[in-house]
């Protein structure tokens, strides 16, 4: 669960980085921002495969 707390947390970070990236015409911040995104994204997708695989195992 901690994971997973932790991922949405970075997925903020980059969305609050991306907006102010944006606001400033800082293209640098925006890149950052939407790469700090895309991170949490693929982090999460494991998380969500990984639970996936416990939930099948359970059920055997």
């Amino acid at each position: 669960m901690d994971d997973k707390i932790r991922n949405e947390a970075q997925e903020w970070k980059g969305k609050a980085k991306e907006a102010v990236g944006d606001a400033t015409d800082d293209e640098s911040m925006q890149a950052k921002g939407k790469a700090e995104q895309a991170m949490a994204n693929a982090k999460q997708m494991g998380e969500k495969a990984k639970d996936k695989a416990k939930d099948a195992v359970d059920k055997m």
